[in-house]
């Protein structure tokens, strides 16, 4: 879940307006970007997607949202140097490098997470997709309790907003009945494979699109019911190294 190609560049319009079930979106998390956008909404890096790829894919009619970690500590990023040792707590097992965040120091952690904002909006980004967003449900190291992971998501959604930029809720299902409503839009993972695509419906509901991966791993094929959903969907395999595909 890090090293996430995220972009989805989203016009300050009504929210509403921004996605439905027929809007087409993919992900790319490594590789060679392509120089055609492969739909109307492309998942993209902050820090390693330039500029001027930005605009070129706004210039296509696709929507960019960039992709940083607000939950874990990557020791390859170029602002590695500003965390202090105190917040990095246990690893990540299946990401070399990476490491969970005590998300419970508020003051020490969200100017990072304001710099990296900055730097969307210096790139022209119009909505970010901070990740690991379950850190009270993860063995981080540190004792984060749900109010914890809700102080830090409410402070990361009101810092987006007070620079007018859009921001998602990536994953954290338990808690989207209280985050939905600040938050502009959600990122899942798998929830077809888990059942758990229902929980989403909170931010359809209130007019916000869903963007919902589905990886080529699970007991259930890759699209199969997404259609009973009004979401937009995309299928990938682990490596993310091409753009992914829409579902039909």
């Amino acid at each position: 879940m890090s090293r996430f190609y995220l972009a989805l560049s989203f016009s300050l319009v009504s929210v509403a307006n921004i996605a439905s079930a027929t809007e087409t979106f993919s992900i790319q998390l490594q590789g060679t970007l392509p120089a055609t956008a492969p739909a109307d909404a492309f998942i993209l890096d902050l820090a390693d997607t330039p500029k001027t790829t930005i605009a070129n894919y706004q210039a296509q009619g696709t929507k960019v949202i960039c992709y940083f970690s607000a939950g874990s500590f990557e020791d390859w990023r170029a602002d590695a140097g500003a965390f202090p040792k105190a917040l990095i707590g246990k690893p990540l097992g299946e990401w070399p490098g990476e490491y969970w965040l005590d998300i419970r120091q508020i003051a020490p952690l969200i100017p990072i997470m304001e710099r990296r904002m900055d730097m969307a909006l210096e790139k022209g980004c119009d909505g970010i997709d901070p990740d690991n967003m379950d850190l009270q449900t993860q063995d981080t190291g540190f004792a984060i309790s749900g109010a914890d992971q809700i102080t830090y998501a409410r402070a990361l959604a009101e810092t987006a907003h007070r620079k007018g930029l859009r921001i998602g809720l990536k994953n954290d299902l338990e808690q989207v009945p209280e985050l939905a409503p600040l938050f502009d839009y959600a990122v899942n993972e798998s929830c077809m494979r888990y059942d758990e695509c229902d929980v989403l419906t909170a931010f359809r509901d209130q007019g916000k699109p869903v963007y919902a991966i589905q990886y080529d791993d699970g007991p259930v094929p890759r699209c199969a019911g997404a259609a009973q959903f009004d979401f937009s969907f995309s299928y990938a395999t682990r490596d993310l190294e091409v753009p992914t595909s829409p579902c039909p």
